[in-house]
C-alpha cells in the first residue's frame, strides 16, 4: 500500500521526522497548515495516514488534538515517541556573534531560553513553525539571522548548525499518534490500546471502571478528561492501557461495554515505550 501521510507543518518539521521514522525516509507527505487541515485531508481521502502530536513530556497533553480525534472518529494505528532536539542553524559561514535575530516556534524558543541568557544582541522572533523558520532563512538568504529547528530541517534547507541540542531540558520527548480512518493497526499483536468512555455522575463510578481495568490485568499509562461540550459538567475519559495478553483486553472490553457509558476503542497498537 502506498502511504500519503498528512503532517502539520512542512518538510523538516518534527511531524515530518516522525512520518519518516514510522513509515520510511522516502514516504510521501502532505504538508498542512493546521491540525484541522490534517484531519480534513484524511476525511477527503487526499492522505491515507496522519501524524499528530498528542503530548509532550514537559508541556503535557495537547487537548485540542484529543478533541479532533474524538469528534471525527479517527483510528489510532500506532504511536511514536520522538526525543526533541532543538538546534540553532544559519546560512553557511555565519557565526553566533553575527546574529541579530533568531526565528522559531514559540515553544521551541521557550525550550531554549537558557541558551540565550547573556546574548542580549539577539532578538527572539516567534514564527508559526520551526521548519518554516529554517526555510525562510534560506529562501530570504537572511544574513545575521538564525532559526531553531530540527537537524533534518538543516539538511533539507542547506543550513549550518552552529549550536546543536541547545534545549535547556535535555530529556524532552513528544508522543505522536499515527492516525487513519480505516481501522488499520501497525501490528497484528497489539499490546497497547486507547479507549474512551463516560461514567455515571455517581460516587465511585470512575473508580469502578478503573478497578475493572486493574482486575483484567491492564496497566493504565495515561488518563485524560475532556468536557462533553453539549452536556455541561459531564466529562469523557480518554485512557491508554498496556497488556501482556490480548485476551485480558478482550475481557475488559466486554465488561467496560456494560459498565461504562459510550465505551469506544480508539485504537489498538504496539507499545513503543517499553
Amino acid at each position: 500500500m502506498k502511504h500519503i501521510v498528512a503532517i502539520q507543518g512542512i518538510k523538516g518539521s518534527f511531524h515530518h521526522q516522525v512520518a519518516q521514522d514510522f513509515f520510511s525516509e522516502d514516504v510521501a507527505v502532505l504538508e498542512c497548515r493546521s491540525f484541522q487541515d490534517v484531519v480534513n485531508s484524511l476525511l477527503a481521502g487526499t492522505s491515507t495516514d496522519a501524524v499528530m502530536a498528542i503530548e509532550n513530556s514537559i508541556a503535557g497533553s495537547i487537548i485540542p488534538n484529543y478533541a479532533l480525534i474524538d469528534e471525527y472518529d479517527l483510528n489510532i494505528e500506532g504511536e511514536y515517541y520522538l526525543p526533541i532536539s532543538q538546534n540553532l542553524m544559519v546560512l553557511p559561514g555565519q557565526k553566533l556573534e553575527d546574529l541579530k535575530e533568531v526565528w522559531s516556534h514559540p515553544m521551541a524558543i521557550l525550550q531554549c531560553r537558557e541558551f540565550f541568557k547573556g546574548k542580549e544582541h539577539i532578538r527572539l522572533i516567534e514564527d508559526d513553525d520551526t521548519a518554516g523558520a529554517a526555510k525562510r532563512v534560506m529562501d530570504e538568504k537572511a544574513i545575521n539571522v538564525g532559526a531553531i529547528a530540527s537537524k533534518i530541517a538543516a539538511n533539507i534547507y542547506g543550513l549550518e548548525i552552529i549550536a546543536p541540542d541547545m534545549q535547556t531540558i535535555k530529556d524532552n520527548a513528544t508522543r505522536f499518534f499515527i492516525l487513519n480512518t480505516n481501522g488499520r493497526s501497525n501490528t497484528e499483536t497489539p499490546d497497547k490500546a486507547s479507549v474512551k468512555f463516560l461514567t455515571d455522575h455517581k460516587r465511585g463510578s470512575l473508580a469502578a471502571v478503573l478497578n475493572v481495568m486493574s482486575d483484567c490485568r491492564l496497566n493504565l499509562t495515561k488518563i485524560q478528561s475532556l468536557p462533553v461540550i453539549e452536556t455541561p459538567w459531564i466529562y469523557s475519559f480518554f485512557v491508554d492501557v498496556t497488556f501482556k495478553d490480548y485476551r485480558h483486553f478482550e475481557k475488559a472490553k466486554k465488561l467496560l461495554g456494560i459498565m461504562a457509558k459510550k465505551f469506544e476503542v480508539l485504537g489498538e497498537y504496539k507499545n513503543m515505550k517499553k
